[in-house]
């Protein structure tokens, strides 16, 4: 397959289209961010990079927490919205009908509507350039309860997840494989046993 060459640039996707929470202990907010992962599992860290002239960049810094918000497809108008407009200047809670609930480690909230929620407390703060890079520790997980069944065990692809990619929302589709589905030995079917 033939290649041609760019200079380096922001084109791994898909990424999460996430609805962050933040506070500064007087006013909540939201915003819209692509650049977050996992980073670690034990401890569980995540991060989000934001650049210093949002609204939330100073809000986070002077807190010390976040929420990551999973986004689905009832949510992608408001994620979209959350993140061309500045809570300095608008309640976007109010404006797209976001609900929110305490969160239950940290102080700010979590919204009502995401499946998933990172409870994430901030352990350095990493200049990066364009953006400050928020490393976090994850100190709770939020999961709607709807989404596990009678064992406890999590279907996130029940909850109609949402990515981003070079600059567009998609839904997530259908499962192709689960880790581990290329090594796994197959099954030997079993033989009918003959009737007598």
């Amino acid at each position: 397959m033939a290649k041609i060459q760019w200079k380096g640039g922001t084109l791994l996707a898909p990424v999460p289209a996430a609805l962050v929470t933040c506070s500064d202990g007087e006013r909540d907010n939201v915003l819209t961010v692509a650049w977050t992962g996992i980073v670690n599992s034990d401890p569980p860290k995540t991060y989000i990079s934001v650049r210093p002239k949002r609204h939330s960049h100073g809000m986070i810094q002077k807190s010390g927490v976040f929420a990551i918000n999973l986004t689905t497809k009832a949510l992608a108008r408001a994620t979209d919205w959350c993140g061309v407009y500045t809570g300095a200047k608008v309640d976007k809670f109010a404006r797209c009908q976001l609900e929110t609930v305490p969160a239950n480690e940290i102080d700010c909230p979590i919204l009502a509507d995401s499946p998933v929620a990172l409870e994430c407390r901030v352990t350095d703060v990493i200049s990066l350039g364009s953006h400050d890079m928020f490393l976090a520790d994850i100190v709770a997980v939020d999961v709607e309860e709807s989404l596990l069944d009678a064992d406890g065990k999590l279907h996130l692809e029940r909850a109609g997840l949402i990515a981003y990619a070079h600059g567009s929302y998609y839904e997530l589709g259908r499962q192709i494989g689960s880790f581990g589905y290329s090594v796994a030995k197959k099954k030997k079917p079993q033989k009918k046993s003959a009737k007598k």
